[in-house]
């Protein structure tokens, strides 16, 4: 049995590519001929690697999502204060331009976009968003545990309200794209949580 040619691109690099387009543009409105210019690849290379628009999609969503999981959970875990970094985490989503307020979170995003158009993908994309809720019931737990923070709210309830907050945030950023209201609106929201 022969073997086919070996692959002559970096499939995590069209990823990436494939990726900023769909933050930029969303699902429905980045078409094929975008990805494929933004990929730097033939039609032929992406079907065969990536399959169809769809897969893509998910695929893209999926190295964006774990990688970024992978590396806030790590940060958590080394942190002595771990709520402090969630905070610092939602605070930071307050910084930047216009632009970058303009494009919210990809995940949220997604979730939106593709609810009715997409249920697939939609459900994707929540469950990427539950996983980032799981990471922070996980370390608002230990928190609890290690006297760092109130057990008034349990910890589940917490992760609920901080996936909320992470979610309104990244609408409300388009309402009011600067610093000072946001992390206004951020830190009120960590009172409630820490009192």
């Amino acid at each position: 049995m022969t073997q086919g040619r070996p692959k002559q691109f970096d499939e995590k690099q069209a990823l990436d590519r494939a990726l900023d387009v769909f933050c930029k543009r969303g699902y429905e409105a980045s078409s094929m001929e975008d990805l494929l210019k933004a990929m730097k690849l033939g039609k032929s290379s992406v079907y065969h690697s990536f399959g169809s628009k769809k897969e893509l999609f998910k695929q893209a969503l999926d190295r964006y999502v774990d990688l970024f999981l992978e590396e806030f959970n790590s940060s958590l875990e080394q942190s002595e204060t771990p709520m402090q970094l969630i905070k610092e985490f939602m605070l930071r989503a307050s910084y930047g331009d216009l632009e970058k307020h303009r494009k919210g979170c990809f995940m949220g995003n997604s979730l939106v976009e593709l609810a009715s158009i997409e249920p697939g993908l939609s459900k994707s994309a929540s469950d990427k968003l539950m996983a980032l809720e799981e990471v922070f019931y996980v370390h608002a737990r230990r928190s609890q545990i290690e006297g760092h923070l109130s057990k008034k709210l349990p910890a589940k309830a917490i992760a609920k309200h901080l996936i909320t907050l992470w979610n309104g945030i990244n609408v409300t950023r388009r309402m009011y794209p600067d610093q000072k209201t946001l992390s206004d609106i951020i830190e009120f929201n960590f009172q409630a949580i820490e009192q």
